[in-house]
């Protein structure tokens, strides 16, 4: 790669901002979704997370078009489909983390993905881990543990165990997609076309799950609709579509190393909006626990 010039890293440093800035919005508007409706917990969790995926679905339908006119295995599409069902298990069990605890302990609790990542690496792969990267996971679980037992001030919520355990899950969950992912794209799948199947997969199995636990899509509020749109749009298409440019132009651990400043920026979010004063317990594991991450990425 021929070294970049200063115009190229001014840009490659402006879509990066833009990213992870898109990327801290999301835990923000699931809480102005929530708060519009007035409604939280499980059903209505689930009509935000298949509504999201389904708007994305719908943006990517024209890379269905190349999708068709090549042939791929049935290993890249298992892996693909799979990795979809771990999408729609992320969203389902992240977004549902947001009614039951703070925006700073679920945001930075579903980062740690990168660490899970590397578990899973060494226990389905047989990649070596390295001391390093075991330290950082220590402080990463240190951190985790200091958020459970941490407390917030301003909006208290309504279960915080629970919700930093959803949370979690949503984590393990993301780690499952990205390494179905890798398959899928080494088994052929372009990253436009795997995103395609990954995301149409997550909604088609999420998309009933509130029907059956008696929620709709219709009848809220038109800013309900709006805040829908904005998630699925913001987020979604804008912030993984800018990680997914500059993968192209700066290593996989700088990349890793931004996103690890979601959290912080959605505290500060939640902050703002939501009178949410994250406790001295919670600050200082969201602090060792994204310092953990970060050993263990830049191994």
């Amino acid at each position: 790669m021929q070294p970049l010039n200063p115009i190229s890293r001014w840009q490659i440093g402006l879509i990066l901002t833009i990213g992870v800035i898109a990327i801290s919005t999301a835990a923000v508007l699931v809480r102005l979704t929530i708060a519009a409706a007035n409604m939280s917990g499980v059903g209505f969790s689930l009509v935000m997370a298949a509504s999201r995926l389904a708007i994305a679905s719908l943006i990517l339908l024209p890379t269905w078009h190349t999708l068709s006119a090549r042939k791929h295995t049935k290993t890249a599409w298992y892996c693909a489909i799979a990795a979809g069902l771990a999408l729609a298990l992320h969203f389902a069990t992240w977004i549902t983390s947001l009614s039951y605890t703070s925006i700073a302990a679920s945001t930075a609790i579903v980062t740690t993905n990168p660490i899970w990542v590397a578990l899973l690496s060494w226990l389905w792969f047989k990649e070596k881990t390295s001391r390093q990267t075991l330290l950082g996971i220590g402080l990463a679980l240190m951190g985790g543990l200091l958020i459970c037992l941490g407390d917030i001030g301003g909006s208290r919520p309504s279960n915080p165990l629970l919700g930093n355990g959803l949370a979690l899950v949503g984590a393990w969950a993301s780690s499952g997609y990205i390494l179905l992912g890798r398959a899928a794209q080494h088994h052929g799948f372009r990253i436009g076309e795997y995103a395609a199947v990954a995301y149409t997969t997550a909604a088609i199995a999420l998309l009933p799950l509130p029907l059956l636990l008696g929620y709709g899509y219709t009848n809220y509020p038109p800013i309900v609709y709006g805040y829908l749109i904005l998630m699925a749009l913001v987020p979604q298409v804008i912030g993984h579509t800018s990680f997914n440019w500059a993968v192209r132009w700066v290593s996989p651990t700088l990349l890793t190393l931004v996103i690890l400043l979601e959290p912080i920026f959605a505290s500060i979010l939640g902050y703002f909006l939501f009178a949410e004063i994250p406790g001295t317990l919670m600050l200082m594991g969201t602090l060792v626990l994204l310092v953990g991450v970060a050993i263990a990425v830049m191994d």
